[in-house]
């Protein structure tokens, strides 16, 4: 029984990660593009999106991997148990799909927001996985827990660029509403969606893998070549 529901409780959690791993990597191209149009002299901070979007590319791989090892597809939890998902719909009164990427180019308000949105998010991101390597649950998987050191290692580059762009051009760092949001998010999703998640046994899995049908960029590309450095790495 215990490992019944040990397994369960592994299946929503790497199927929760799996699907914000996508949602990240997908949205940051859109990312990418406002940061070209802000900064387009400043390579360091566009270097910085591109190895995070590999690296988010790469956090979805090795998901996906566990899962066919486990002979299975993820389970279909959707956009209510993405954390930028909700921040993004709450901060903006949009969904990510329907984000006017113009505007936030064109509104230097839009834009700085976005950022700090980022950050805190992935900063959330870092804090929970520091979590669950000290889970009893998540230990008892010896791959899971090599993904999640290589999450853990990775976190912290994701959200110090968005971090430093902030400070160095004199904007506002996370402001209290945001953080407000930030906490509301993740406590709703460990504390009510997680648990909803686990007793559903009609929750249906996936038909397809999310990246099914995607075209990633050629080695020779940029964000080709951040990626080939993160699977180095």
């Amino acid at each position: 029984m215990f490992d019944a529901l040990r397994r369960r409780y592994l299946d929503v959690l790497g199927s929760i990660y799996i699907y914000n791993e996508h949602r990240g990597y997908t949205s940051i191209d859109r990312v990418l593009e406002a940061v070209r149009a802000h900064c387009p002299d400043d390579a360091a901070f566009i270097a910085a999106i591109r190895k995070h979007r590999a690296d988010e590319r790469k956090h979805y791989v090795m998901f996906r991997r566990w899962f066919e090892l486990r002979g299975c597809m993820p389970l279909s939890v959707g956009r209510a148990c993405g954390h930028i998902d909700r921040f993004v719909e709450i901060v903006f009164g949009s969904t990510i799909d329907a984000l006017d990427t113009q505007a936030v180019i064109a509104s230097e308000a839009m834009f700085e927001r976005l950022c700090r949105v980022i950050m805190l998010t992935e900063m959330r991101g870092m804090k929970q996985v520091e979590v669950l390597l000290r889970s009893r649950l998540v230990r008892s998987d010896p791959v899971l827990m090599k993904i999640f050191r290589i999450v853990e290692r990775d976190e912290p580059s994701h959200w110090q660029p968005y971090q430093d762009w902030l400070a160095r051009t004199g904007r506002r760092q996370a402001r209290r509403r945001e953080k407000l949001i930030d906490f509301w998010i993740h406590r709703e999703l460990l504390f009510v969606k997680l648990p909803l998640l686990f007793l559903n046994p009609w929750l249906p899995r996936s038909r397809d893998w999310a990246d099914a049908g995607e075209v990633q960029p050629s080695p020779h590309h940029p964000a080709g070549l951040a990626a080939a450095a993160g699977r180095r790495g």
